[in-house]
């Protein structure tokens, strides 16, 4: 596709959020950039690890930070239900109230709504659904979404947006989409607080027509940062790739682009060799519950017999906390006699596990030797 009839952006005009493009790798379209919060910088590519309920399971805000972490995601949705946007305000914001004063991205929601199927009802006018705590009823619209991510005091926010699911029409692709923009229209307008950035979202499903128009449209509108969204909704992973292959390249370049969800080290090392800078995903945490390491030599499931007696790290390449201080057997015994330090320590390692990729793949960008780098980590799955 030829990409160099990309439309013209307008200016977001935010006051505390920058982002610079520092360097494009010689050899991909992988990029090293810097993004500038009221709460500090970061460089890029990033991951950031999930905060959903103003908490990375498992870890102090300190040890998130230890392990290089330098943002993370908290959910609208989530806090919104407990324990309410305006307790977080009035208690000095989000930052504050879990004690970590590095950047914060918010997600709108929307994701977390479609995933109450029956649950919710979507219309013009927003989201209307039922908690899944209690059952209560609630009503989030573009213009709530906007007031519920003010008040958390975010440095991202991200527009409220349809997720589609997959498989699904192109005729209701298109009429999700076209709301979805409408929504976007509402949130920029809505938007009050000028140092927080706000990020629109590309929706679309599978069918390219539509992307485009809506990347098209997201610009026209004008946002501090822009987001492939959708994905990771039970597609294809070769549906998921050629989406970002086809559309990252359409986003303005001197914005950051976001890869929602996305969260395995291999699809994070090919969607930065298009040109993604941003990821999120709960696999780093998840797993680590679920005792599930990753490693520079592939996945370990610590529970296996075999590590019973294993007195080795879980990777000896690895710098972490825990992979300095404790063994694969002992680990093990802690999994299963289900103590809750497995989950910490588990969760230490996976969450240093990914800052160290994302570091290594700036390096490899920073170097002109991206290309390589790609070709090297995929050999080795």
């Amino acid at each position: 596709m030829d990409t160099n009839d990309k439309p013209k952006k307008q200016e977001s005009g935010n006051r505390g959020f920058d982002f610079k493009l520092i360097h494009k790798d010689s050899s991909s379209e992988a990029r090293f950039g810097k993004i500038v919060t009221p709460h500090g910088e970061v460089d890029t590519p990033v991951f950031m690890p999930v905060g959903t309920q103003g908490t990375v399971k498992g870890l102090t805000p300190e040890m998130v930070d230890d392990q290089g972490t330098r943002i993370i995601l908290g959910n609208t949705y989530h806090l919104y239900l407990r324990p309410g946007h305006e307790l977080i305000r009035d208690l000095g914001g989000l930052h504050k109230f879990m004690n970590w004063h590095r950047p914060i991205l918010t997600d709108s929601g929307g994701f977390q709504i479609y995933s109450l199927g029956a649950l919710r009802k979507i219309t013009e006018e927003g989201a209307s659904f039922q908690s899944h705590i209690n059952g209560s009823r609630h009503f989030i619209s573009p213009e709530i979404c906007m007031e519920i991510q003010e008040a958390l005091g975010s440095d991202i926010m991200m527009c409220l947006d349809e997720c589609v699911p997959h498989p699904a029409s192109f005729d209701y692709a298109e009429k999700s989409l076209d709301m979805t923009l409408r929504w976007a229209r509402r949130c920029s307008a809505a938007k009050k607080n000028d140092h927080q950035a706000l990020f629109g979202i590309s929706q679309g499903g599978e069918y390219g027509t539509l992307r485009r128009r809506g990347i098209e449209e997201l610009i026209d509108i004008g946002f501090d940062g822009y987001a492939l969204g959708g994905l990771s909704v039970g597609e294809p992973k070769e549906v998921m790739r050629e989406i970002t292959a086809e559309f990252t390249p359409l986003l303005p370049e001197e914005k950051p682009r976001y890869l929602m969800g996305v969260g395995l080290p291999e699809d994070i090392v090919e969607s930065v060799h298009h040109g993604i800078d941003m990821f999120d995903c709960v696999m780093p945490t998840r797993n680590a519950r679920n005792g599930m390491l990753f490693t520079s030599t592939g996945k370990v499931v610590i529970r296996n017999a075999r590590y019973r007696d294993d007195g080795s790290p879980v990777d000896s390449k690895c710098d972490c906390y825990t992979c300095r201080n404790y063994s694969r057997a002992y680990l093990r015994h802690l999994f299963v006699a289900g103590e809750i330090l497995a989950i910490v320590l588990n969760t230490i390692h996976n969450i240093r596990y990914f800052m160290n990729l994302m570091q290594k793949i700036r390096e490899a960008i920073k170097e002109d030797n991206y290309k390589a780098f790609r070709q090297d980590f995929m050999s080795r799955l």
